[in-house]
This record gives structure tokens, sequence and C-alpha cells, in this order.
């Protein structure tokens, strides 16, 4: 029965790597339609709008709305991973090379790890440990460009930033887990998605026509909205550390939503980094066997 279990919560990790990985090229397609910062605030919104709708109308769950004391954990999921975490990224991602933040990137699995184990006390394994170092791989095998740059501190630092709140963000969604992981979308999705708008629009940014809006909602529905419901579910029997370990490879599905949706070709990093992730996914589903 236990093992059953840790199947369904791997397959939900798994469903939401595959989810977000996916939206990333589909996002490429958008950008150029708009700037990044108002894009993250329609993809908030589209998964904050679609996942309240379905909240309210057809969530069958069976879990209790927020309690008081879920509010503090909630404010800050929403702080560190609907608002500051984005801000970082696009402060780094404006001063780095796409190669240096494409490996930064992979920060947040090992953040997340690390603030599991040292802050909220998960247990983490030495089989867990080896699947992360597989896994954290495999993502840097696929980013890598041949260099690491580091033109100036503020980017790669503001990437490293953002990585962490991530890090924080997944902690502090685990702590409310066993509420409606649909309510828990919602209201992480349009609270982070009107507060990146916002700040679009104080800038100057111009939002796009009515064509590329309606697809930018309906990419953070799938990419941002249910991907996190698949990363709840998983939080519950899972805990940060280890369902963090598993969303580690969406950037991998990010490569094969290239190839299906770019038409660009599989090459040996991409390949390289799937062996890797399969050794370091193999070991987390067998780490019961293991110390």
């Amino acid at each position: 029965m236990a093992s059953s279990v840790a199947k369904s919560s791997a397959f939900n990790a798994l469903a939401a790597a595959l989810l977000f990985g996916a939206s990333t090229p589909l996002a490429k397609i958008l950008v150029p339609q708009t700037t990044p910062q108002a894009l993250a605030g329609i993809f908030y919104l589209g998964s904050g709008l679609g996942l309240g709708i379905y909240w309210i109308g057809f969530d069958r769950e069976g879990h209790s709305p927020f309690e008081k004391k879920s509010l503090p954990w909630l404010s800050g999921a929403i702080l560190f991973g609907g608002i500051l975490a984005p801000l970082f990224l696009f402060i780094g991602v404006a001063r780095t090379p796409a190669s240096t933040a494409s490996l930064l990137l992979n920060l947040e699995a090992v953040f997340t790890a690390f603030l599991a184990w040292t802050i909220f006390k998960e247990h983490i394994s030495r089989r867990f440990l080896a699947a992360l170092l597989f896994i954290v791989a495999g993502g840097v095998a696929l980013s890598w460009q041949g260099s690491f740059e580091w033109s100036e501190f503020l980017g790669p630092l503001a990437v490293a930033a953002a990585c962490a709140s991530w890090g924080v963000d997944n902690n502090l969604t685990r702590k409310i887990s066993h509420a409606s992981a649909p309510q828990i979308t919602a209201v992480k999705g349009l609270a982070g998605g009107a507060v990146n708008l916002a700040l679009a629009l104080l800038a100057g940014d111009v939002l796009p026509g009515l064509p590329t809006t309606v697809a930018a909602l309906a990419v953070g529905f799938v990419g941002y909205g249910l991907s996190l419901v698949f990363f709840v579910r998983s939080l519950r029997k899972l805990g940060a550390a280890r369902t963090g370990a598993y969303f580690a490879t969406a950037p991998f599905a990010g490569a094969l939503g290239s190839v299906v949706f770019l038409g660009e070709s599989l090459t040996p990093p991409v390949l390289m980094a799937g062996a890797l992730m399969a050794a370091g996914l193999y070991l987390q589903l067998t780490e019961s066997q293991g110390t």
C-alpha cells in the first residue's frame, strides 16, 4: 500500500514537471509579443482564474478551506513563489547569459532539499542525495553551453535568489498541502499574477493583443495551474525535498517539448540528460530499499 502511494505521488510530481516543462517552449513562442514580466503575470492569472473556476464549481477533493493558522504559510508562499522569485528571475535573466541562467536554475531543487532538511526537518537518505545529484547533473548537462560566464555578480546572484525563493515557496506550500490543491493554486495564481502584471504596467509594458493574451492564459492554466495542482498533491505524501527533486526533471520535459512544438532535434546533451535523470528517478523510486 505504501509503495503504491509513493508511486502515485511520484507520478504527480513528474506530471507537474512535464506540464511545467512543456509550457517553456510555448512561452518562447509568445515572448516576442510582450515583455517577460507581463507574460508571467498573464500566465499566473491564467492559472488562478482557471483553477478558481474549477475549485468553486467542480473540485471534489474533499479538503477543508484554509484555516486561519494556515494564512501565514500561504502568505509566505505567495510572497516568495509568486512575487519575489519571478522578480529576481527577471532581474537575473536580463543581466546574465542564457546558458549561465539555465545552469543556475538547477539550484532550485538543491535549495528546496537543503531547506527541507535543515529547517523543516525532513529526513534525507543517502540514496535520495545520490538521486538528487543525478537529476541536477542531468539539468546541468541539458543547459551547458560550453562556458560559464560571470559578466557581473548581480545577474547570477539574482537568479540564485529566485531559486532560493522557490525553495522557500516549496517548503511553505508543503505546510498547507492538506488543503484543496486547486484552491491553493487559485489563490497563489491570482495573487502572484495580479502583482506581476501591476509591476509590468507600472514599468510601462504594453499588453499583447487578445489572441496572444488568450493563448498565454491557456498556457498559464496548464503549465502553471494544473502543474501546481499535481505538485501540491505530491507534497502531501513525499514532502518538499523529494517532490522538488522529481520536479527538477522539468528542463528535460521542456527540451522534449521543444522537439515536439518547435521542431528542434534530439541532441547528445538531451539524451545524456535523459539518462542521468532516469538514473536519479530510479534511485528515488527504489529509495525505500536503501538508507
